[in-house]
């Protein structure tokens, strides 16, 4: 399922246009991004959690001349899936 899909499944099962349900998904997806730029969960009961998790600095391999190098700590956007979520996946 893409982003096209997606809009479609929402605007069918909310009874709503296309365009309220890509503005609907888009304040979504744009709510989730703000919270976890600001290094906030995103719990949704039932469905999952958005966290932001943390990568230490480690020491990583140039393919192409096989020099060591540092790659620098970041953070990564990470997804936790939920219990009913799992339940409904596994059938």
């Amino acid at each position: 399922m893409n982003k096209t899909d997606l809009i479609n499944a929402i605007a069918d099962n909310a009874e709503i246009t296309k365009k309220q349900a890509e503005a609907a998904l888009k304040a979504t997806l744009d709510s989730i991004g703000s919270a976890l730029a600001n290094d906030e969960k995103v719990v949704l009961v039932g469905f999952g959690t958005f966290s932001v998790k943390e990568r230490a600095a480690h020491q990583g391999r140039n393919p192409s001349t096989g020099k060591t190098i540092t790659i620098p700590a970041s953070k990564a956007p990470a997804f936790k899936a939920g219990k009913e979520l799992k339940e409904k996946v596994n059938g």
